[in-house]
């Protein structure tokens, strides 16, 4: 292209889309979105937000993203109705500008802490309950706990004050607001959000964001920029397969359910040596749910219960011990299923449909090998010594107590009673070596 060319071109607008909740895939999105914009020299990235909030780890990752971007990245809260809650509310603070639309709200950015309440309000115990015996006892240790709670409540909270003030003073909006989103759980309308000073301003569609980001100096990591949106044409950055993948992979349902399969493929191949397909799938299943789990922040005791059950469901499988190893398996696996996730946003929790499903299959198959095990128990014994026991044998040539026996179309050497006729039908009673040992009493026919 000639200078003249290029100066005719219009600007490069590029949007990403991101809705629902934040977590690993949404992480990879906005990465690979700030990598095209970057290649492709746009002159903003656009992040139209619609979400609940997410995970932490994943939230973090998107802030780097964004701050570490060499083009000027914009966060529009979208369309009408939407919100940018919890985790939403940090990325509209770390984007250089932000805009939101009509019937859109932003905030209740409070940290939730798992199995407590709100940091700062008392716990149901604190209502100070009549005591009972030995009520003494175990309040030093509830109010200990509740001392831990409190403080690791605090700490979490401090520090998602201290890092949405930062993104706020970067940007020169409301820290202020954003500490009370953080410890209150405030939320503010889109009209609202503008009079505060947590955005810049209010757009209906992309056309309206575009002509009030033109002109506006904002922070880059390559420095200051003055934007040039007017008239910009827009190019949409769609998630690749591999973000689309790791969507569905990064539900922990879809994570835990690959898994299972995997260590159930891997069982049947073990018990049936060369079926391989099984096996195969197993593998390559087993190998994606724990992909998918190590993108999940999880609780370890709850993946040492789940190994503890599978480990056990497979020793009951290869030395059955009719229930007491599947029972103990099928109760930590269900136990440690429900620790597994440990995050407070639901939509990153296994559901209780999932473990009890997982479980239910689990005591079918346990059902199925031990009531296989009970009957090979009682089946008689198909091969070996042990098989002939019992058999009835003709006699083929007979002198002095030994001779020769035919059975299973086989020619056996003998000993037993000391007179029998060739051609009498008679009942091994053991083998002694290489020579039947024939029962002194009479085959029984029928």
């Amino acid at each position: 292209e000639t200078p003249a060319e290029t100066a005719k071109a219009p600007p490069l607008a590029m949007l990403t889309v991101i809705e629902g909740a934040i977590g690993p895939a949404t992480a990879k999105q906005v990465a690979d979105a700030v990598e095209t914009a970057e290649d492709a020299r746009a002159d903003v990235l656009i992040l139209r937000i619609d979400t609940p909030g997410g995970l932490v780890t994943s939230t973090r990752e998107i802030i780097s993203s964004i701050l570490e971007s060499q083009v000027p990245v914009a966060g529009y809260v979208a369309p009408a109705g939407g919100h940018a809650a919890s985790a939403g509310t940090y990325i509209i603070y770390a984007t250089a500008i932000a805009a939101m639309a009509p019937g859109t709200n932003i905030g209740a950015a409070t940290p939730v802490t798992i199995g407590g309440g709100m940091p700062g309000l008392p716990a149901p115990e604190d209502a100070a309950p009549k005591k009972e015996d030995g009520a003494e006892d175990e309040a030093p240790a509830r109010a200990s706990q509740r001392s831990n709670e409190d403080a690791m409540a605090a700490k979490a909270t401090n520090d998602a004050v201290a890092h949405i003030r930062s993104l706020a003073e970067m940007h020169g909006r409301n820290a202020d607001w954003a500490e009370k989103a953080v410890r209150e759980g405030a939320s503010l309308s889109a009209r609202a959000a503008v009079e505060e000073g947590v955005v810049e301003f209010i757009a209906a569609d992309m056309g309206e964001l575009l002509r009030q980001m033109h002109g506006r100096e904002v922070a880059t990591a390559a420095g200051k920029r003055v934007l040039n949106t007017e008239g910009a044409s827009i190019v949409e950055i769609e998630p690749g397969a591999m973000t689309k993948l790791l969507a569905i992979l990064s539900n922990p349902n879809v994570a835990f359910i690959l898994m299972l399969i995997g260590i159930y493929g891997l069982i049947f191949e073990f018990s049936n040596p060369g079926t391989i397909g099984p096996g195969v799938i197993g593998a390559i299943c087993l190998l994606l749910g724990l992909y998918a789990l190590n993108q999940l922040p999880l609780d370890y005791a709850g993946l040492a219960l789940i190994l503890l059950g599978l480990a056990l469901m497979i020793a009951e499988a290869f030395s059955p011990s009719f229930g007491v190893l599947g029972l103990g398996g099928v109760v930590a696996f269900v136990l440690g299923g429900a620790m597994l996730i440990d995050s407070d946003q639901p939509e990153f929790q296994l559901s209780w449909g999932t473990i009890g499903g997982t479980a239910a299959v689990s005591v079918v198959t346990l059902v199925l090998i031990i009531g296989y095990a009970w009957r090979a128990q009682r089946m008689p014994v198909a091969t070996g010594s042990e098989e002939l026991t019992g058999m009835e044998a003709q006699v083929i040539d007979w002198a002095d107590g030994q001779g020769h026996v035919w059975v299973h179309s086989e020619r056996w050497r003998a000993r037993g009673p000391h007179q029998l006729a060739p051609g009498e039908k008679v009942r091994i009673e053991k083998l002694d070596g290489l020579t039947l040992v024939l029962s002194d009493a009479p085959a029984v026919h029928g």
